[in-house]
């Protein structure tokens, strides 16, 4: 190869004592690279000069032997430029043919020999930077690019389709006819070999020929585009990216290897209107990626990633299965259905499959679904992978596994499965396997039975399972498949004869029709079609998406595009039930329809499900079991939010539904039950007569009362005598009708509050001790000025009569009715429930109202209890058988010694029992002043009449009493 492009001896400029690697060691390489590199370098027109000029630096690049190139091979042109003698050969080399040597050689001169000789200059262990080649290369392509005529030419080899049809408007089609292809090492010093496809896909075999069945149709329809014949041309992309990329170029461009030059510019109108494929994603995305500038439409059956639905990106696309955006959100809802909050997740590492599962992933977290663990593979990947996610499955907790997968990885996934005896897994399925009758029958060892899924819905086209069948069709085409069309198909059984996936079919099926509707709009068919129309796949896209384009096909499936491609979202939600055969049967248990209400999407039928091992019982994946009502999760440290511990309610708060997030505390009137699930109403807590305390304070109360009215007969029976009339009689009975309010006002206190008991209760307190203590005091003063009186010129008794001590009481007692009725109209006391003294008790008490009208009624009886403690302590000694006021003193002392210890035990006394307390002062001071200054007097009265006597009261010597 050396020998044929330079010949043997000749060698480039440089020296003569160490001479150069020849040019020719390095063009076959150069040439390889330029055939690998077609796509990398369409944009370079110029290649017939730039391609030699790049060969000729790279020789001094690369050369690491040095020598002298001999003259020769010139032409007359050479002989104006003495220095072309010197380089003749390299020029006769590296000019193109159909360019002038002369005019070549002011391109090498003006342009490369500048590089050359900075290249000569280099030493051997020197490298020219990258940087510096590029830039050359650079300003090479702007130099040439315009030295020749334009000439379309073909780069590398030309793709013959395996299945063509001539017709007036041609359709493309790209389908997987295999499965894999052999390996192949390239050293790129040779021109790499055709790609070599292995393993028959009986699955893209049939989508192929439910393409072919589709354009029969519409070429003997005379409703559809009559009199305009559909060609097809079908290219088999083996499922390798790189190959479908450039088979794309073969559709858009032809064969032609070299176009007839003209003076317009490298472009012609596409090869085809429309390309029908790929199946999977990866694929599609690179062949929308390429086609998409060109705006030719690609229609998709099986691609489902969402990431194609961007119109930015991929503008050309479409497709008649929805997209994964529904599938995910779908697949989620579903889980979220059954209760599993708690999976494991496994997926395609490719586009599909990663798109999908990210989708799926955020819609679960939005549903509060966790997932365990999510990993990924791919069925060319290392064995050890494999086991390293069958160990994952294992030590995991979760017993549902999302499966994302192609049915490919499905099948391998099977395999390792089946070798490690892993069963009794909840499997839920995308739509790639769900419903692949293949994958089920590999299921020897039923690891997938009771599998849940979503399917594309069920579908039915008349005349395609008789089409497929009889592959006598495939004569009609220039096929290169390695069949004859004359094979008998019945009695087969294998996946070529399976229907299965039918609805795959229909949407092979309604691709076609779709591209044929549009086209029938364009060219303005009507009992025939127009032949002047100029096709543009730009304006077939748009027809496409084109609410005109929407249509119906024969069996009633409605299709059109949204503004993003897709078509509407609908799913059938399947079970794997395996029957006693051993056959697995896919049942519809369910339905999956965006087009409605959020809350009604998802449909699940009345039917019987069989979960994994036949179970008839909805398997449980969850972290941790669900709250009960009455307690609340508490999330565990370092976890997902599904792993969480339950707690019970605090007091006063509930839970009352499973799996609460937090307990809601009851209104104040409410408090928890014992379990925590429900509020009830708290117990109202008083002050009543039925309870013991109440009880025995009534009795307290009228038993005081009865003393006081006793003492109140006695009284009135000997009102005549000494004792009696000793200090005035009329204070004394005023005294007693006075206690016995006392005594009956603290009933006032016991019963639930209202309004008036609230008012009642204070007030009648407070003017009824005024009352009583008036009269003490007056007592006390009429003891104080009697011995006065008796001095000689005192004229007291003139000033302290009957009538100035009823003034005085009334007066003292006025001042008292005046405090209250301020305290009653500015802020009364009104009825209240307290809710801190208590948790789980409301306690009926009666607010004070005005804090200030309430102290103001208790230190007004202070003050006037301690002037009559005062006055009684200065009057005991005044000399007299019969003192009162020493038992005045000695009443009031208590009085006083009662209320001043009732301040701190009302203040801290809880609920009730502050009610309890003054109840208790109350009476004890009006039993007080009851038993020391009338038991004394009735003693007298009753049980020693002689010393209730006027000589006896006037005695010098103290009475004693007891």
């Amino acid at each position: 190869m050396q020998g044929a492009q330079l010949q043997t001896g000749k060698y480039c400029r440089g020296s003569s004592t160490q001479p150069r690697r020849s040019l020719a060691a390095l063009c076959p390489a150069w040439k390889s690279l330029q055939t690998l590199g077609t796509s990398a370098e369409l944009a370079i027109s110029s290649r017939t000069i730039l391609t030699p000029a790049i060969n000729c630096l790279n020789y001094y690049r690369q050369a690491n032997d040095t020598g002298h190139i001999k003259p020769g091979q010139t032409d007359s042109g050479i002989a104006s430029f003495p220095e072309m003698n010197h380089h003749s050969s390299i020029i006769s080399y590296v000019a193109p043919k159909g360019i002038n040597t002369t005019v070549y050689f002011i391109f090498f001169k003006t342009l490369l020999m500048p590089l050359i000789g900075l290249a000569e200059e280099m030493t051997s262990t020197q490298v020219w930077p990258e940087q510096g080649w590029a830039l050359l290369q650079l300003l090479l392509v702007a130099s040439v690019s315009h030295a020749e005529e334009p000439v379309c030419r073909q780069r590398g080899d030309p793709e013959n389709p395996l299945l063509s049809k001539d017709g007036d408007i041609i359709l493309g089609g790209m389908f997987s006819f295999h499965t894999s292809w052999k390996d192949r090492k390239d050293t790129y010093t040779h021109k790499p070999l055709p790609l070599q496809c292995t393993s028959l896909n009986f699955r893209d075999l049939q989508f192929a020929q439910a393409m072919l069945f589709a354009i029969e149709e519409i070429n003997n329809s005379t409703d559809l585009l009559p009199g305009v014949t559909l060609g097809y041309k079908i290219f088999n992309t083996c499922g390798n990216v790189a190959r479908s990329v450039g088979l794309t170029l073969a559709l858009a461009n032809g064969n032609e290897i070299v176009s007839v030059p003209s003076k317009a510019s490298c472009t012609r109108p596409a090869h085809v209107q429309a390309i029908m494929g790929e199946t999977s994603s990866s694929p599609t995305i690179a062949i929308a990626t390429v086609i998409g500038p060109f705006y030719v439409p690609v229609i998709s059956h099986f691609a489902t990633c969402a990431c194609l639905s961007d119109k930015t990106k991929y503008p050309s696309f479409l497709r008649t299965i929805p997209s994964d955006y529904y599938q995910s959100r779908a697949l989620a809802h579903l889980v979220k259905h059954f209760g599993w909050t708690w999976v494991g997740a496994i997926r395609t590492n490719n586009d599909y499959g990663n798109n999908g599962m990210a989708t799926f992933t955020e819609t679960a977290q939005q549903l509060g679904i966790c997932l365990e663990y999510s990993v990924s593979f791919f069925r060319t990947d290392p064995s050890d992978k494999i086991r390293e996610i069958i160990r994952t499955i294992k030590a995991s907790t979760s017993k549902v596994i999302v499966a994302f997968l192609s049915h490919k990885e499905m099948d391998v996934l099977i395999h390792e499965f089946s070798y490690h005896n892993l069963s009794g897994y909840q499997w839920v399925g995308s739509e790639s396997w769900i419903f692949d009758s293949q994958t089920a029958k590999m299921d020897i060892h039923h690891i997938l039975d009771g599998a849940i899924g979503l399917s594309i819905p069920k579908a039915h086209v008349t005349g395609l399972r008789e089409f497929i069948l009889d592959v006598k069709s495939l004569n009609s085409s220039n096929n290169e498949l390695e069949c004859t069309g004359d094979e008998d198909l019945n009695g087969v059984q294998n996946s070529f004869t399976d229907m299965s996936l039918m609805p795959i079919f229909n949407n092979v099926y309604k691709g076609v029709y779709a591209v044929a509707h549009a086209l029938h709009n364009i060219v303005s068919c009507n009992k025939t079609c127009s032949n002047n129309v100029q096709l543009d796949p730009f304006t077939v896209s748009l027809k496409l998406t084109n609410t005109i384009s929407h249509f119906t096909t024969k069996e009633g499936d409605a299709v059109y595009f949204n503004e993003n491609g897709d078509p509407a979202a609908k799913y059938e939600i399947i079970n794997w039930q395996p029957r006693e055969n051993g056959i697995v049967e896919f049942v519809t248990v369910g339905l999956y329809d965006t087009s409605l209400a959020a809350e009604k999407q998802l449909h699940l039928q009345n039917k019987s499900l069989i979960w994994a091992r036949n179970s008839k019982q909805v398997p449980v994946s969850v972290c941790s079991e669900k709250c009960p009502p009455g307690k609340r999760k508490v999330l565990q440290k370092g976890r997902p939010v599904c792993c969480y511990d339950c707690i019970r309610c605090a007091e006063g708060e509930i839970s009352n539904i499973t799996d609460s997030a937090t307990c809601v505390r009851c209104l104040p009137e409410f408090w928890s039950n014992e379990r925590r699930d429900a509020c009830i109403k708290k117990e109202a807590v008083f002050l009543s007569y039925e309870e013991i305390m109440g009880a025995l304070l009534t009795a307290a109360s009228l038993f005081g009362t009865c003393m006081t009215a006793s003492v109140i007969l006695i009284f009135f029976k000997y009102r005549k005598t000494s004792i009696v009339r000793a200090n005035n009689s009329e204070l004394s009975f005023l005294l007693l009708f006075s206690l016995i309010l006392c005594f009956l006002c603290s009933l006032t206190f016991i019963g639930k509050p209202s309004d008036w008991s609230c008012m009642l209760r204070h007030t009648a307190f407070g003017i009824t001790f005024v009352l009583c203590i008036s009269c003490l005091l007056g007592k006390t003063m009429v003891v104080l000025m009697a011995f006065r009186a008796t001095l000689p010129g005192s004229n007291v008794k003139k000033w302290f009569g009957h009538a100035q001590q009823r003034l005085c009481v009334l007066g003292f007692t006025l001042i008292q009715v005046i405090i209250c009725i301020i305290w009653l109209t500015t802020s009364p006391p009104f009825p209240s429930k307290n809710f801190k003294e208590s948790k789980d008790k409301i306690i009926l008490v009666c607010a004070l109202g005005s804090a200030v009208g309430y102290w103001a009624v208790i230190g007004y009886i202070g003050i006037l209890a301690m002037l009559c403690f005062i006055f009684a302590f200065l009057a005991r000694k005044l000399p007299d058988n019969y003192n009162e006021a020493k038992f005045i003193t000695f009443s009031m002392l208590i009085f006083c010694a009662v209320w001043i210890t009732f301040i701190p035990a009302y203040v801290s006394s809880p609920g009730k029992f502050s009610v309890a307390v003054e109840i208790f002062a109350i009476l004890a001071s009006s039993f007080g002043l009851l038993i020391c200054i009338f038991i004394p007097k009735c003693y007298i009265i009753l049980m020693k009449p002689e010393k209730n006597t006027k000589k006896n009261m006037m005695g010098k010597k103290s009475l004693h009493l007891f």
